[in-house]
């Protein structure tokens, strides 16, 4: 096998770069690798860079490290580049939070203001997204694209019908809440096969099995038996708002689907104080966890640094062997020629989620290979759960989307306006005129004329 590069765009990612550097060095089926670790705060790359150099030196893998700011040093030559970057400062987000709370909107309302897809922050990741396709395109063309940060949804859209040239998939780990789901019934997650289509943030499983076995009688059978003691003591897979959904639409909502990281969805359950915490028994509300987030991002980065720093035990011994993620099993299975199903994210050419348009995103296994990503046609959601889909996701994607391209504030109104909390348009242009006129954001507001 050749030699491979792989770029991470965004290296001091808190929350995915730490594992798939673990995953790319502790790998037994990648060849000679190189790292190209990108960063425009210096201070993340270098503490990145310090990590992974220690890291391989304790290893003594077949890897090599290199950094730099600049993405154009890093693409050419590149056979994987994984998308990680959040090009808006998590501070950005919470100021906007905050305004939005001011003029009334609540969580549940939309995926575009409390939310991390909030349009403020989406502007600026279209633009990097735009960019980023534009340099592969020129320096590494025949690279893949794996693309984590978020709006995947949007982000998926927008590129794939743009730069069809551009070889990409989505990703998202939200799926992996079929894990604890299989242990919640008594199984693990190798007992299981599923089938969880939809749009991103927005999945449900119409099919599964656990060794073999339907699941839904399973689930039925534990929420006949287990639901109030669990609620009592606070459940995550089973809470209340999922267990209603299910048993309305026939369909169980996965990963961030109906939960405070998913955008809250859907709005009712979150009418008022005593909603929340009845639907959301176990979970503080998504104010605080959001809130928390935020505060919890910056104290784990000083933890990478406080590890960069500490010279007086192994870099191995500190953050240990195991790491990986789908994004670095992605790479094992093209580079290693074994086929392999991921849920991953693309656009819906064929309908391979029927119902929604074929030229937007959805979610859905697709085996992959050195031969490329083949995505796979899923059995129809409830007719109901695809009229939420359309109300919920794509209407307001379409709608954002138009209004970057045409650079349009009144389609921005529009989007705002599609929110359950927006109540009038004075509302909604009060505001949006105090986002547009944060300080930082010179940027967007030349753009939405």
């Amino acid at each position: 096998m050749k030699p491979i590069k792989i770029c991470i765009i965004g290296a001091g990612s808190v929350f995915f770069s730490l594992s798939t550097i673990k995953g790319i060095c502790t790998s037994d089926k990648l060849p000679q690798c190189t790292i190209s670790l990108v960063d425009i705060n210096e201070e993340k790359l270098n503490t990145m860079y310090t990590i992974t150099t220690r890291y391989i030196e304790d290893l003594g893998c077949n890897v090599t490290v290199e950094k730099t700011t600049d993405r154009t040093e890093a693409l050419p030559g590149a056979d994987y580049v994984l998308n990680l970057a959040l090009t808006v400062p998590y501070g950005h987000l919470r100021d906007g939070f905050e305004i939005a709370e001011k003029y009334g909107f609540q969580y549940g309302g939309s995926f575009h203001i409390l939310h991390d897809e909030a349009f403020w922050s989406n502007f600026y990741q279209f633009r990097f997204f735009e960019d980023l396709a534009q340099d592969m395109l020129k320096y590494c063309p025949n690279a893949w694209l794996l693309l984590i940060a978020n709006p995947v949804i949007s982000g998926v859209t927008l590129l794939q019908r743009k730069y069809p040239a551009l070889k990409m998939i989505g990703l998202c780990h939200g799926y992996s809440m079929i894990d604890q789901l299989a242990k919640d019934l008594g199984y693990t997650y190798a007992d299981a096969t599923f089938q969880i289509p939809g749009v991103n943030h927005f999945v449900f499983m119409n099919k599964g099995h656990l060794k073999g076995q339907d699941i839904f009688p399973l689930i039925d059978k534990w929420i006949e038996e287990n639901a109030e003691e669990a609620w009592a003591k606070g459940a995550w897979v089973f809470k209340k708002m999922r267990v209603y959904l299910y048993q309305n639409h026939g369909v169980f909502p996965i990963g961030d689907t109906a939960g405070w990281s998913g955008g809250s969805w859907p709005w009712w359950y979150h009418t008022d104080v005593d909603h929340d915490r009845y639907y959301e028994v176990g979970e503080i509300s998504a104010h605080d966890n959001w809130y928390n987030l935020f505060d919890d991002n910056a104290n784990t980065f000083q933890q990478y640094i406080d590890i960069a720093n500490d010279t007086s035990r192994k870099m191995v011994d500190m953050i240990g062997r195991n790491g990986g993620n789908d994004m670095t099993n992605i790479v094992e299975a093209m580079v290693s020629d074994k086929p392999t199903v991921f849920i991953v994210n693309v656009l819906n050419k064929g309908h391979l989620v029927p119902g929604i348009p074929e030229d937007f995103e959805v979610e859905v296994p697709a085996l992959i290979s050195a031969s490329g990503v083949y995505p796979m046609q899923t059995d129809p959601l409830p007719k109901t759960i695809i009229a939420h889909t359309l109300r919920d996701r794509v209407a307001p994607v379409e709608m954002e989307l138009a209004a970057y391209e045409n650079g349009s504030i009144e389609y921005l109104k529009e989007l705002i306006l599609m929110d359950k909390w927006a109540t009038s348009m004075s509302q909604v242009e009060a505001f949006l005129d105090e986002i547009m006129n944060l300080p930082y954001h010179e940027e967007m507001r030349k753009h939405y004329r």
